[in-house]
């Protein structure tokens, strides 16, 4: 345990007990006031005696002119050394209790304390757990490891994120240095050789390009807001999506049943149509030949909607929501030689950014329908 451990519980804990020890002290005080004034002017309202009267008190014969000036500073006198001696035991107690208590009280507080000054990123997955006491420091507690554990959730998400991307990255870069190495070793490579292995390395390269733009997309979209908003029509924007995409639908032989009502929001239209897009995209690309595809637009009081349905293959219904994560496809692990993987996740942030909520469920007999709720305009 560090030098440090522990400081912040013990000068807040010896502020506690001077506090309480100046509280007690200055009670005290004023009581001790209060006494002394009180017993003063009991002894001022004794009866007069008659002038030339003696009075024998304590030994000590005494006029009755001066009798009661006599009783009452007697009076005072053993309030003052009477009350002295109680103020400092009271002081004293006070300030021992206070001491003890907040020793007792601190306790979680510095357990608080120490595990978080333990904490690192290797070790994120160690907690505070259930403190004995049920007050506002167990409160902070929970709070705390509540916060870990999102902190851990984003560490690992965040190095699953960098081990995805460096394999991704690595793929295309592989293919490249392979191409060269076996060109360069060939003396006898002739001018088609050279063409094949220029064509190798340009798909390589727009693989490579394609993921780093889908990156940068992501990084500026994910937890960002919006800088430009404005009416956008879902309809339009699912039609520009489809013209995209309709070649390739075309060659796959594919049956489209486009619905696009009109349905208005407010948001960034570059973002919108590269959501439509994404998904248009996906339901092209890992749909079957000759299989079918449903685009619907549809107009609400307070959302719009934009549903993507195609078929495809088999989706087991426990898995759908990983679609959602960087460099997860459908049915094929993240090496799948088509896209990045990151379609879904850009549509995911870039719906949340425009304050919306998405979700996928799978179609019976195979296939994805992804659907999209964003706010409408009022």
């Amino acid at each position: 345990m560090t030098p440090r451990t522990g400081f912040p519980a013990r000068s807040l804990r010896a502020r506690i007990t001077v506090l309480a020890t100046v509280l007690a002290a200055s009670v005290s005080v004023v009581l001790l006031w209060l006494a002394w004034t009180l017993v003063g002017d009991a002894v001022a309202a004794v009866p007069q005696l008659p002038p030339g009267t003696t009075v024998r008190v304590d030994g000590s014969t005494v006029d009755a002119s001066v009798l009661a000036e006599h009783l009452r500073d007697h009076a005072r006198k053993r309030v003052v050394i009477a009350g002295s001696i109680a103020f400092c035991f009271v002081v004293a107690a006070s300030g021992i209790l206070a001491w003890t208590l907040t020793s007792r009280v601190l306790r979680p507080l510095r357990e608080i304390t120490d595990t978080a000054q333990r904490l690192s990123v290797e070790s994120l997955g160690e907690r505070i757990g259930e403190l004995t006491t049920r007050d506002e420091l167990a409160e902070l507690a929970r709070t705390v490891d509540a916060m870990l554990d999102r902190l851990q959730a984003a560490f690992e998400a965040q190095r699953h994120f960098v081990a995805n991307a460096s394999h991704e990255l690595r793929t295309p870069l592989s293919v490249i240095r392979t191409e060269l190495d076996v060109t360069l070793a060939d003396e006898n490579a002739d001018e088609a050789e050279l063409r094949r292995m220029a064509a190798v390395v340009r798909d390589a390269t727009e693989r490579a390009d394609q993921l780093v733009g889908s990156l940068l997309l992501l990084a500026r979209t994910d937890g960002a807001g919006l800088t430009l908003t404005e009416p956008v029509d879902l309809a339009v924007v699912a039609g520009r999506a489809w013209s995209a995409v309709r070649a390739e639908g075309e060659q796959r032989g594919l049956r489209v049943d486009l619905h696009l009502t009109p349905a208005l929001t407010t948001g960034d239209s570059a973002l919108l149509e590269r959501v439509a897009g994404n998904l248009l995209e996906n339901a092209v690309r890992h749909n079957v030949d000759g299989g079918w595809l449903e685009v619907t637009t549809q107009p609400g009081a307070r959302s719009v909607t934009l549903r993507v349905r195609s078929s495809g293959p088999l989706i087991d219904p426990a898995t759908v929501g990983e679609l959602f994560e960087p460099f997860r496809r459908a049915g094929v692990a993240r090496t799948a030689r088509s896209g990045a993987g990151l379609g879904l996740s850009i549509v995911r942030a870039a719906v949340q950014a425009h304050g919306g909520v998405v979700n996928a469920e799978p179609v019976v007999g195979g296939g994805l329908s992804v659907t999209v709720h964003l706010p409408a305009t009022g």
